[in-house]
C-alpha cells in the first residue's frame, strides 16, 4: 500500500475485475485499497468504434475489485487519439 502513496494526486489507471478502465486522479486509499479518484471517465472499448470516455468525475473503486493500478503518463496520453483505436473490451476476470 505504500507504493499507492507516491500515486497521490497523479493521472492513474485503474483495469478492474469485470473489465472495466478507469482513469483519474488519485486522491486517495485506505487499507483495504479501497480508492478515491476525482475527474475519472470510463474509457469503453469497441471492435465497432473509437474508444469512448464516459464521465464518472469523483468515483470510489473498492479494492477487492481493482486487478491493476498504474501510473499514466500524462503527456504521452493526451497524444493518442482514441477515436481511432479499436480493441476487445477487456473479459471480466473469471476466478
Amino acid at each position: 500500500m505504500a507504493a499507492l502513496a507516491q500515486y497521490i494526486d497523479k493521472q492513474v489507471l485503474i483495469i478492474t475485475q469485470d473489465g472495466r478502465t478507469i482513469v483519474g486522479e488519485l486522491k486517495g486509499f485506505d487499507q483495504t485499497t479501497n480508492v478515491i479518484l476525482s475527474h475519472s471517465v470510463e474509457r469503453v472499448y469497441s471492435m465497432d468504434e473509437g474508444v469512448r470516455e464516459d464521465e464518472l468525475g469523483l468515483y470510489v473503486v473498492r479494492g477487492d475489485n481493482i486487478t491493476l493500478i498504474g501510473e499514466v503518463d500524462e503527456a504521452i496520453d493526451k497524444t493518442i487519439d482514441l477515436a481511432s483505436i479499436r480493441a476487445d473490451p477487456i473479459a471480466e476476470i473469471v476466478h
